[in-house]
């Protein structure tokens, strides 16, 4: 089932003997195990009633076997056990034996007192392998993957409405910008803007340089942005506070670099015929980054981009090898990058 039907139907008291939360986003898959321990077990109980087992380090028939015990003056437990990586096709480390028979005996006849939620952190499970099979037909999987683009943004003003105010026109974007596509980190930065804009508040484009707190990573994007906007002033005051920040130029090189190569990757699968989806898996990036790299590269030429990226190459070069002022080559780059 997908995770919006599971959250759903979890809310609702309905819930599965198995569940097998898999996929990159963590965030979501510690929601899931949150929203089950607060439908299932009373918060007096907690201690008594949730079990954690680390699958590296522990086989999967204890964990059958707490599930088969009877729960200890609660009526109902739940058993976490995390880094089901039997399920997938990476190499395991084989210092565990998991009894995999074990397991697909249980699904076939659960005890009604325990829930089991399996979570790994991959993007697929191996559906060649029979228990993976098993799991499938019990309905129990459920991927917690990257939010794409459109999600994530809807996901924010959800959060944002949750927390009791909304963001001004165009202002999740923006705040997505600001922030980066960390769940965990955007949620803590939604928090924050909950207590500045108070309850039925909206909160405008200039209240963000205020609350949130960007990264380098961030600071780049933007200011990649500003200039293909062509907003020198922007550019170069971004660049002023970076070296203020006493950011190494080199750094800051390397990921103007390390984005133009995207921009570069993106425009050219595009051009293939590639999804933004297709892309954001085939180059390990969130889809949100994917569609703002899209964005930024239609100002561009391919040719153009390729071009960019062996002049940062070159600017590189000099700047370790000291024939040219770190920052006087940053300046000079950004001027030849607006012209």
């Amino acid at each position: 089932m997908d995770y919006k039907t599971a959250m759903k139907h979890i809310s609702k008291g309905q819930f599965k003997p198995v569940y097998i939360a898999y996929g990159a986003e963590s965030y979501l898959i510690q929601e899931l195990i949150a929203r089950l321990t607060d439908k299932l077990i009373e918060p007096e109980h907690k201690a008594f009633a949730v079990s954690r087992y680390d699958l590296t380090e522990t086989p999967v028939d204890v964990v059958i076997e707490e599930a088969e015990t009877l729960p200890f003056m609660v009526p109902s437990k739940l058993v976490v056990a995390t880094n089901a990586l039997f399920l997938t096709g990476a190499k395991e480390s084989g210092k565990v034996e998991h009894s995999l028979e074990r397991l697909a005996d249980y699904l076939k006849a659960p005890t009604d007192f325990s829930i089991i939620v399996f979570t790994v952190e991959a993007d697929k499970l191996d559906e060649r392998k029979k228990i993976v099979k098993a799991l499938k037909e019990a309905d129990a999987l459920v991927p917690c993957a990257m939010l794409s683009a459109d999600e994530l943004t809807g996901w924010v003003n959800q959060e944002a409405g949750k927390a009791g105010f909304s963001f001004g026109p165009g202002v999740a974007e923006q705040f997505i910008l600001y922030t980066g596509t960390s769940l965990q980190a955007l949620v803590k930065e939604v928090e924050k803007c909950a207590l500045y804009v108070g309850q039925g508040g909206t909160l405008q484009a200039e209240d963000l340089e205020q609350l949130v707190t960007r990264s380098i990573e961030q600071n780049i994007f933007l200011l990649i942005e500003h200039i293909v906007q062509v907003k020198l002033d922007q550019a170069f005051t971004m660049l002023g506070e970076l070296i203020r920040r006493k950011e190494e130029p080199i750094k800051i090189v390397m990921l103007i670099a390390r984005q133009f190569r995207i921009m570069f990757q993106v425009k050219d699968l595009m051009q293939q015929g590639y999804s933004q989806q297709q892309i954001a898996s085939q180059l390990g990036l969130h889809p949100y980054g994917v569609k703002v790299a899209a964005g930024q590269a239609n100002k561009f030429e391919l040719k153009q981009l390729a071009d960019i990226l062996r002049q940062l190459a070159d600017l590189d070069y000099r700047m370790k090898s000291g024939k040219i002022d770190k920052v006087l080559g940053l300046e000079m780059f950004l001027l030849r990058l607006a012209s």
